[in-house]
């Protein structure tokens, strides 16, 4: 006797068998996610940071990047990068970051929320 599987009972089965690997991995991620970002958290402040660019040419450019204890001037070309210069000194170091803090550059997403405030006000004026 031959006997063949129901359709809709091996379709049911499929899609059961599909639902919990899917929801396997999605909950495998979510907890790798949150474990992930838990370490990167501790790791919030950075050592180095590129503190300006300046475009020379085509892929050739100048960079100021701060790294603990000294700033490096740097020339990056297209397949170089070069060491032009280390600034060490405390004078300078200083007068570069009482500079930063004058011309800080705030963030897109509080430039985003300043126009709603503005526009929030606006509407509420109107």
């Amino acid at each position: 006797m031959n006997v063949h599987p129901d359709l809709f009972s091996t379709a049911l089965k499929m899609l059961s068998s599909l639902v919990i690997v899917l929801g396997g991995m999605f909950v495998v991620f979510y907890f790798m996610k949150r474990v992930l970002k838990r370490d990167t958290v501790a790791s919030k402040e950075k050592l180095i940071r590129v503190l300006s660019n300046t475009y020379l040419g085509v892929k050739k450019n100048i960079s100021l990047v701060e790294v603990p204890g000294a700033l490096l001037v740097l020339g990056i070309t297209n397949d170089n990068i070069s060491l032009l210069s280390k600034i060490e000194d405390k004078e300078i170091l200083d007068n570069l970051k009482r500079h930063e803090d004058d011309h800080f550059q705030s963030s897109f997403s509080s430039h985003l929320h300043r126009l709603s405030e503005k526009i929030k006000t606006r509407d509420k004026q109107n």
